[in-house]
This record gives structure tokens, C-alpha cells and sequence, in this order.
């Protein structure tokens, strides 16, 4: 069963004769449980297809279902309860006048999840987090410590599907693999579905099973992490993108 499927997707900016395609024509599946990488250089669109899901860019024509629904212009509340993002800056995407707490319990709030007290010392505790970082501010603590803040926030509501733009490259080196290393955890513990967004094939070879190449808003492929690592591609453009990373991914 796919979790996601996405047909003939075009999304623009501007109108008229500013009018500017991101993604042209674009189609995928993502079955339940699957990881699935979109990779490219930046201003492939690969982001702005997660951020077309998530209902930030109106702007788009095509099909899409995720987790059931067929979307339309708007995103209904049981869709934010099934499927939630994480983003790809740390510092930017946590209110610096919010503790910890109060993030996590303001999400639980608006999806009226019940034990909110029992639920965040949870959360804390499956991202790695203990009971010690509940009331700090987000200056309190490090760029690793915001994204596990972060991915706790986007579990609060138990979804199945979570849209992972970029989660790691803000970070030190050193604390990379400490979140892909988590997320490859909680998607066994709690049956997840990924799309993640990486212009590192190193990461999504970590994390993903199969992987879609973008070039200038299109596909120029899907393919598995395991013929990626055998260079087995029928695309100029992917080789390139390969022998560029050689060292990441094998």
C-alpha cells in the first residue's frame, strides 16, 4: 500500500509573465514504511515539493494523496495529526521565548492528545532528550539538541509520515550522525514513513531505501539506494552526482 503517491505535480511561483516553475511534472510512490530520498542541487525543487505536501505553497497542479487523503487546496487538521515536517534550521524553526515544554505541549494541544504531562516526558525521552531539558529555552541548548526538539515536536501527535527537509545539514559534522542515527530508530519504533530531502547522497544512502533525482524541477530518475551504490544508472546527470560523492556512499 503507498502512503504517498504523486502524480503529474507542477508547482510555480508568480503569475503572468513572472510566473516561474519549481517542479515540472513530477510523479512518485512512497509505500507505508518506505524511506524515500529526493536529491539534486539546490533549486532542484526537492523542497518544494515536501513544502507543496505540507500546504505552505499553494501554487501547484497535479495529484497528490498522502496518508489517505487526497489533497486539495487545504490541508484539513486530521492531515496535520498524520503527517508533519521537520525542517531544515534548528534555530529558526523553535520560538526563542518558549521552553520545551510549552513547544511540545502547544502541539499536543491543537490535536487534543490526552496525558500531554506522561506524553512529553516520552518524547523527550525517544529523542534522546531527559527530563532536565524540559523548561529550557532554545538558547539553552545546542543546534543537535533543537533538531531532537524538533523531531519530538513533530511525533507529538503520533503521525505516520514525516517530511524531513535537509534535518541535518545545519548541523556540526559530528552531531549528523547522531540525528540520522535517531530518525533511522524512530522510524523502526514507531512504523514511519519518510520522505527526506538531501542534496548529500551520504545521508539518504543512511537512511533511504530508494531515491528520486531531481535536475531543474524534474526527475531524471528513481532508484535504489542499492544500484546508487553499484553506480548502476541510466542518467548522465546521476553519474555526475555519484562519482561527485563517491566517498559518502560507499
Amino acid at each position: 500500500m503507498n502512503a504517498i503517491t504523486v502524480k503529474a505535480l507542477n508547482v510555480w511561483f508568480g503569475t503572468g509573465a513572472q510566473k516561474s516553475y519549481a517542479v515540472r511534472d513530477v510523479n512518485f510512490n512512497v509505500a507505508d514504511g518506505e524511506s524515500f530520498g529526493l536529491v539534486g542541487e539546490s533549486g532542484s525543487g526537492k523542497s518544494t515539493i515536501l513544502r507543496a505536501m505540507a500546504g505552505l505553497v499553494p501554487t501547484w497542479s497535479g495529484e497528490m494523496s498522502v496518508a489517505g487523503e487526497t489533497l486539495g487546496p487545504r490541508r484539513s487538521k486530521a492531515f496535520y495529526s498524520k503527517v508533519q515536517m521537520v525542517f531544515q534550521d534548528p534555530y529558526a524553526s523553535l520560538h526563542p521565548r518558549q521552553t520545551v515544554d510549552r513547544v511540545l505541549s502547544e502541539a499536543m494541544n491543537l490535536h487534543d492528545v490526552p496525558n500531554i504531562n506522561q506524553r512529553i516526558a516520552s518524547l523527550l525521552d525517544d529523542v534522546g532528550l531527559g527530563p532536565g531539558f524540559r523548561f529550557r529555552y532554545p538558547h539553552q541548548l545546542s543546534g543537535g539538541q533543537r533538531q531532537r526538539v524538533a523531531i519530538a515536536r513533530a511525533l507529538a501527535c503520533n503521525p505516520s509520515i514525516l517530511l524531513l527537509d535537509e534535518p541535518t545539514s545545519a548541523l556540526d559534522v559530528s552531531v549528523q550522525a547522531e540525528i540520522l542515527n535517531l530518525l533511522v530508530d524512530l522510524r523502526r519504533e514507531h512504523k514511519l514513513t519518510y520522505i527526506m530531502v538531501s542534496h548529500d547522497l551520504g545521508v539518504v544512502s543512511h537512511l533511504c531505501e530508494r531515491i528520486g533525482v531531481m535536475k531543474n524541477g524534474s526527475f531524471e530518475e528513481v532508484l535504489s539506494v542499492e544500484a546508487m551504490r553499484r553506480f548502476d544508472t541510466k542518467s548522465a546527470y546521476t553519474q555526475h552526482l555519484l562519482e561527485s560523492s563517491i566517498n559518502s556512499i560507499r
